[in-house]
């Protein structure tokens, strides 16, 4: 059977796209090794981001530089023998973060996160309730260790919210203790941020989602697509050794994109920054939260989950298949457990997973400039499970010619490859 679309990739973008297409009258084929959403879609904090207009830039105080560079930092650390290879993409990432290239990326980010919301919405309504039991509509907790800190962000939050219409409010100490009862102290208070939703299991949510894609018509293969190839009537893909034909083709791969781009001569600086997560008991006297709290100042967030509390870390700076290390969640745990008496831990092992990352922070979405018919939808770095609904929408709008719900020029592959 010939298919109008084929999709590799089930993470939260690919199962977006699957079904933004489907809902359009295509056929689509949509292509994992695994089963849907147990990838970076699974292991994140489960937070719909809409405040997170400003991406994560390289950090460019000296003093930070210098807490990272001596391995001082829980927030991001790095494989000293990653970095020769790690060095090119590292070196433009801190190119775009100065001040004036990264106003010009929130400019370009602000529009896409705006959609991030109104995009999960549209995918929860239709999926029925099971999905929409795994939302809370409170927002969540930016938590600062020092009023210095929480002084900082708040101005920040006050130009977002005049400048981007974003809501929070600033809480002190005494009512997020009233909020969060479990913390022990040592916090000055928090952000608020009330527009945002979690999401009480993240890869459950991303099922809910493909169970829509199937009941509209989709059609799933599990395995490896090992080859991607393009030909007169459009593209095949090899899978198991099946070959599966379709006029268009999605790159929804993540952090393995690059293993598939390369072979079509798209040779992109992506790089990875890797997370773990951890979930500690909340049955048998651990503590709970009623909301994700963050704590930037040291650099990780414990998310209530239906398993318990999830703490997941910072950024890993590292070889995507290297072996995983121990020493982020560590410290994390160690500093989580000055603010609330957490279980025990409830994993034989850390989720290790992988950030899809530019250099410039902003993903890469739409059609692909030297090949008819592909289109790409990666590197959304931490926002991939906040922005994979709207991304599926963009995709599926651009390659059906329907004008797209913003404009999608600055998120080209043609800014790191040329025309």
């Amino acid at each position: 059977m010939k298919y109008d679309v084929i999709v590799l990739g089930a993470g939260i973008v690919g199962v977006s796209t699957a079904i933004h297409l489907t809902r359009r009258g295509r056929s689509v084929l949509l292509v994992d090794k695994r089963e849907p959403g147990r990838e970076t879609s699974y292991g994140n904090a489960g937070i719909i981001q809409r405040e997170g207009v400003r991406p994560h830039a390289f950090p460019r105080d000296l003093a930070m530089l210098m807490q990272v560079g001596l391995h001082l930092s829980t927030a991001a650390r790095y494989e000293p023998l990653a970095l020769p290879r790690l060095a090119p993409a590292l070196l433009r990432y801190w190119w775009e973060s100065s001040p004036e290239h990264y106003r010009r990326v929130v400019q370009s980010y602000a529009p896409l996160i705006g959609r991030s919301i109104i995009t999960h919405e549209d995918l929860i309504t239709d999926a029925g309730p099971a999905a929409e039991a795994l939302v809370t509509k409170s927002g969540w907790l930016l938590a600062f260790r020092s009023d210095k800190g929480l002084r900082r962000e708040a101005a920040k939050a006050k130009e977002d919210g005049v400048q981007f219409g974003i809501g929070h409010r600033v809480v002190e100490w005494p009512e997020l203790k009233q909020m969060e009862p479990a913390l022990k102290g040592g916090l000055a208070g928090a952000i608020h941020w009330t527009d945002p939703w979690t999401i009480s299991d993240p890869g459950a949510l991303v099922n809910e989602y493909f169970k829509l894609f199937e009941r509209l018509g989709g059609t799933f293969v599990s395995g490896a697509a090992s080859a991607l190839e393009t030909d007169s009537g459009g593209w095949t893909a090899t899978v198991g050794g099946a070959r599966h034909s379709a006029r268009q083709a999605v790159i929804a791969l993540g952090p393995w994109a690059p293993d598939m781009l390369d072979k079509l001569g798209y040779r992109l600086p992506l790089f990875v920054k890797r997370g773990y997560h951890m979930h500690y008991d909340t049955e048998h006297g651990g503590a709970r939260l009623n909301q994700v709290v963050l704590d930037p100042e040291v650099g990780y967030a414990l998310a209530p989950m239906a398993r318990g509390i999830r703490l997941t870390t910072g950024a890993e700076f590292a070889m995507r298949d290297a072996a995983p290390s121990p020493i982020q969640l560590g410290k994390a745990e160690k500093a989580a457990r000055e603010l609330l008496d957490l279980g025990e831990r409830l994993d034989p092992q850390p989720w290790k997973g992988a950030r899809p990352c530019t250099p410039d922070m902003m993903p890469i979405i739409g059609k692909a400039p030297r090949h008819e018919g592909l289109f790409v939808g990666i590197g959304h770095a931490h926002h991939g499970f906040t922005l994979g609904p709207a991304t599926g929408e963009l995709l599926a709008q651009a390659m059906t010619g329907e004008a797209t719900a913003i404009d999608i020029t600055p998120f080209g592959m043609e800014r790191f490859t040329g025309r």
